[in-house]
C-alpha cells in the first residue's frame, strides 16, 4: 500500500510541474466562485467600537454562520438562508476570549481562552446550544485552547491546546513552558457525558521537542487528527480512538527563487531564500487522506506557499513561488512584508463541489484566497478571490455551493474598513476577479516573472491605439513608473512597464495623475507633502520615461499647501497652444470653504492661473472629507472629475463623476479674483461599486476615455495598507452614454 501511495505521489508531482502558476483560461468550462455578498461584522454588534470575525463555521443545513469575535468576547450568528442577503442574527457573550469554534449537529463547540498570563494558561470548551443561543456546558481544557475540529462521523472533537509563546519574552524564542498538547473528546452522546483526554505531543519534533507549540487540527474520515506544530515545523497524526500519536514528520524546508525579500518600496522578483522552514499553520485532510498545509511561518520559517503531504510525510506537491507570483500578478503583494514572510498563507480549507475536490488557501497579508482543483492527476489553479483585511476563517459549504471567508482585522476608525465576512457561490462562467492583472515577462536571466504593480492612481488613453491606456502608481512604489494596459483583454492586462528616470537614474514621485501629450510623451501630476517639504509638481516625461521637466507652483500658492495636493492632470492643445490642467484634491489655506482649485499651466510662457471647483458638502462625519481624485479633458472646453468622500463600506456616500465647462471663463492668477465653476453630475459610481458585492472601496482614483470612446475607472488599493488590497478596473460605458457627447 505504501509503495502504491508513493507511486501515485510521484505521478501527481510530475503532472503538477507542467501547470502554469497563474492560468485563468482553464476555469470557464467548470465554472467559478463569484462573490455574492459581504457582511460587515459591525452590523451584528451595533454598539461596539470594533468587531472581528476570526473563525467561522456553518450549521449543518448551511443556513446559519457562526463566528468568534475576540474583540467583544462573543460568538455571533448570521442568517444566510438567502446567501446573497445575509442578515444579523444576534450574538452571545462568552466568559473569556473565544479563539475558535466548530459546529457539531445542534451544538457549537467554542474554544475559550481564560489565561491570566502566558506562564499560567487556562481555558475551556464551551458547548453552545445553537437554537437556544446559550452555553449549556463548559469543559476544562487545562490550558489555552486554539483550533477545534469535529470528526466527520461526529464521534470525536479535537482541541489544540497551544499555550502560545510570549513574543516579547526572550525575543519570542522557545521553549516557553508549559508545553501545549491535544485534547480529545468522545462526543458520541449527550454533552453532559463528554469527557476530555489529554494527548501528549512532546518529544516528537527535532527543533524544540519539549515545547511542541501545536497550532491547528483537522480530522479525516478514519478519525485520525493531523496537528501542525508550527514553530517546530512538524506535523503529528493522532489516532482518536486510541488517543495516541501514530505518526509524525518534519514539514521540511524549501528553496525559493525569484521572490521579493527586501522591504524597500520596490516589488522585485530577484531574491533567493535557501532552506526555509515551511512552518505550517492551517492543515486540512483531502478525501484521499493527504494533508494540505498552509505554510505561514511564525518563528524561523514561512515558505510563502502551501504543500500537500502523504501520511508518511512525503511531499506530494509544493507551490514554490507560485502563490507569491500570483499575488504580484493581481496587485495583492504586500511589499512591506517582503523582508519577513511575504503573503503569509495561513488558512486552508478543502471541499468537494460538483464531485471535484477544491483546495482553498487564505493569504493573511495578501488579502485573498487562492482556489485550486484537485483533478485526478494534478492540482490545478482555478482562481483568486478578494477578501477583507486579514482573512482568517475559511469554510466550504458544498451542499449549498457556497464558500465563506471571515476577516479578523477591523479598522472601523479608518472611515469604515471593518472586519467583513464574504460569501461566494460556485456559478457558471469565468471568474469575475481580478479585473486587471499583469502579464509575465522574462527577467535578466530569461525567467518569466509577473510585472509588479499596485496602488493604481491615474489613467490616460493612448492617442493612437484604442486598445491601450496608461496607468501610474502613487508613492506606494518607490520608483515611479508608467504601466501599459491592454483593455481589449478581460481582465485588462498590464503588458509593459516604463521606469521613470531623471538624469539617468530612477526617480520617485507621488504620482496621482497622467495625461498623454499630442506631441508625444506624458504630463504627470505628483502630489506634494508640505510636512516633508515636498512640493506639488507636474512632470513632463518622454515616451521612454525620461524626465524632461519638473514644474512647481508659484511660491505664493505653494505656501498655502495642505497635504491634499495634485490629484489629476489633463492636457489640451499642442505646441505653443498646449495647456496643462491639474486638480487639487481639497481646499488649501485661504481657499473658499468646499472649493478646490483647478490649475491651468501654459508651458509656452510658464504662467499659472486658476479656477475654483465647488465640492459637495460632507454628508456625515463617518463618510470623511470630500475631494477630487482625477481630471480628464473631454473636448469642447469640458472636463470630467472624480469627486468622492473618504468613506468605506457602509460609510461610503459619494463616489461620482462630474463635469464642468470653462467655455467663456477666464482663469486668474493667484491673488486675483479667481472665477468659480459650475458642475454637472455625469455618473454615480456607487451602484457599480455595490454591484461588486463587496466592501465599497474608498479610493476611486483613475478615470479615462479611450481612443474609441470607452470610459474606464479604477480604484487605488492603497498597497494593502489598512485596506483590502482589491483593485477594481471598471468598464462603465462609452462617452456618449456617460457624458452625452
Amino acid at each position: 500500500m505504501a509503495r502504491m501511495i508513493k507511486k501515485t505521489a510521484i505521478a501527481i508531482f510530475v503532472a503538477i510541474l507542467a501547470i502554469s502558476t497563474v492560468k485563468y483560461s482553464a476555469t470557464a468550462q467548470n465554472g467559478a466562485f463569484q462573490r455574492i455578498a459581504a457582511f460587515p461584522i459591525i452590523l451584528n454588534h451595533p454598539d461596539a467600537e470594533e468587531a472581528a470575525a476570526e473563525i467561522v463555521d456553518a450549521t449543518e443545513d448551511g443556513n446559519i454562520l457562526i463566528y468568534t469575535n475576540s474583540k467583544s468576547n462573543t460568538i455571533g450568528f448570521i442568517d444566510i438562508a438567502d446567501p446573497s442577503s445575509p442578515k444579523p442574527a444576534g450574538n452571545i457573550k462568552i466568559e473569556g476570549e473565544p479563539t475558535s469554534l466548530a459546529v457539531c449537529g445542534p451544538y457549537a463547540l467554542v474554544a475559550v481562552n481564560t489565561s491570566e498570563s502566558y506562564k499560567n494558561p487556562s481555558g475551556l470548551l464551551a458547548v453552545v446550544d445553537i437554537a437556544g443561543k446559550r452555553v449549556i456546558k463548559t469543559i476544562d481544557m487545562q490550558g489555552q485552547p486554539d483550533s477545534v475540529a469535529i470528526s466527520p462521523d461526529r464521534k470525536f472533537a479535537a482541541v489544540v491546546i497551544e499555550n502560545e509563546r510570549d513574543e516579547e519574552l526572550n525575543d519570542g524564542k522557545i521553549p516557553q513552558m508549559p508545553p501545549g498538547f491535544l485534547m480529545v473528546l468522545n462526543i458520541d452522546g449527550e454533552p453532559a457525558n463528554w469527557k476530555a483526554v489529554k494527548v501528549d505531543l512532546t518529544g516528537l519534533a527535532d527543533i524544540v521537542p519539549d515545547d511542541p507549540e501545536p497550532e491547528f487540527v483537522d480530522i479525516n474520515r478514519h478519525n485520525v487528527a493531523a496537528v501542525s506544530l508550527q514553530e517546530n515545523n512538524h506535523i503529528v497524526l493522532v489516532d482518536l480512538n486510541k488517543k495516541e500519536v501514530t505518526k509524525h514528520f518534519s514539514a521540511g524546508k524549501v528553496d525559493l527563487d525569484h521572490i521579493d525579500i527586501k522591504k524597500n518600496g520596490i516589488i522585485e522578483t530577484n531574491g533567493t531564500l535557501k532552506g526555509v522552514f515551511r512552518e505550517p499553520d492551517g492543515v486540512a485532510w483531502t478525501s484521499k487522506d493527504m494533508i494540505v498545509a498552509a505554510n505561514e511561518g511564525d518563528y524561523n520559517g514561512g515558505s510563502r506557499g502551501f504543500s500537500v503531504f502523504s501520511q508518511n510525510g512525503d511531499v506530494i506537491f509544493d507551490s514554490g513561488n507560485s502563490l507569491e507570483h500570483l499575488a504580484i500578478q493581481i496587485g495583492h503583494y504586500p511589499e512591506d512584508r517582503a523582508g519577513k514572510k511575504g503573503i503569509e498563507p495561513e488558512g486552508v480549507e478543502v471541499g468537494v463541489f460538483d464531485g471535484i475536490e477544491h483546495i482553498f488557501i487564505g493569504s493573511e497579508r495578501g488579502n485573498f484566497v487562492a482556489v485550486y482543483r484537485c483533478a485526478p492527476k494534478e492540482i490545478e489553479f482555478m482562481q483568486a478571490l478578494p477578501t477583507g483585511v486579514a482573512p482568517e476563517g475559511l469554510v466550504a459549504i458544498p451542499k449549498r455551493n457556497l464558500f465563506v471567508v471571515s476577516s479578523e482585522e477591523d479598522s472601523a476608525s479608518h472611515e469604515g474598513v471593518t472586519a467583513t465576512l464574504y460569501i461566494y457561490e460556485l456559478n457558471k462562467g469565468k471568474p469575475s476577479y481580478p479585473t486587471i492583472q499583469s502579464t509575465l515577462l522574462p527577467d535578466e536571466n530569461g525567467v518569466s516573472v509577473p510585472i509588479a504593480w499596485t496602488a493604481l492612481s491615474g489613467l490616460a488613453p493612448s492617442v493612437q491605439d484604442s486598445k491601450i491606456i496608461y496607468a501610474v502608481p502613487d508613492n506606494a512604489i518607490a520608483q515611479s513608473q508608467i504601466y501599459t494596459v491592454d483593455v481589449s483583454k478581460n481582465p485588462a492586462l498590464i503588458t509593459n512597464v516604463t521606469l521613470l528616470k531623471k538624469d539617468g537614474s530612477p526617480v520617485g514621485y507621488d504620482l496621482e495623475g497622467i495625461a498623454t501629450r499630442k506631441d508625444g510623451g506624458f504630463w504627470l501630476a505628483s502630489e506634494g507633502n508640505p510636512e516633508k517639504n515636498i512640493p506639488n509638481m507636474i512632470v513632463k516625461v518622454d515616451a521612454d520615461g525620461t524626465v524632461l521637466e519638473e514644474v512647481t507652483l508659484p511660491a505664493s500658492v505653494q505656501k498655502g499647501a495642505k497635504k491634499w495636493g495634485f490629484e489629476g492632470v489633463a492636457v489640451t492643445g499642442s505646441g505653443q497652444d498646449e495647456k496643462v490642467y491639474v486638480a487639487f484634491q481639497r481646499p488649501w489655506k485661504d481657499d473658499p470653504k468646499n472649493h478646490a482649485r483647478i490649475g491651468e499651466y501654459t508651458p509656452s510662457n510658464g504662467k499659472w492661473r486658476f479656477f475654483y471647483y465647488p465640492l459637495n458638502e460632507q454628508e456625515s462625519e463617518s463618510s470623511g472629507w470630500i475631494g477630487l481624485s482625477e481630471l480628464v479633458y473631454l473636448g469642447n472646453d469640458t472636463f470630467a472629475v472624480i469627486e468622492r468622500d473618504k468613506g468605506w463600506g457602509l460609510n461610503a456616500k459619494l463616489k461620482a463623476i462630474y463635469t464642468f465647462s470653462i467655455a467663456g471663463i477666464e482663469p486668474k492668477s493667484d491673488g486675483e479674483d479667481i472665477p468659480f465653476l459650475k458642475k454637472t453630475l455625469a455618473y454615480d459610481l456607487l451602484p457599480d461599486l455595490k454591484a461588486l458585492n463587496g466592501l465599497i472601496l474608498e479610493k476611486i482614483e483613475g478615470l479615462t476615455v479611450s481612443h474609441d470612446g470607452h470610459v474606464y475607472v479604477v480604484t487605488d488599493n492603497d498597497a494593502l495598507d489598512d485596506a483590502p488590497g482589491e483593485t477594481q478596473f471598471l468598464r462603465i460605458g462609452n462617452r456618449v452614454e456617460i457624458f452625452g457627447f
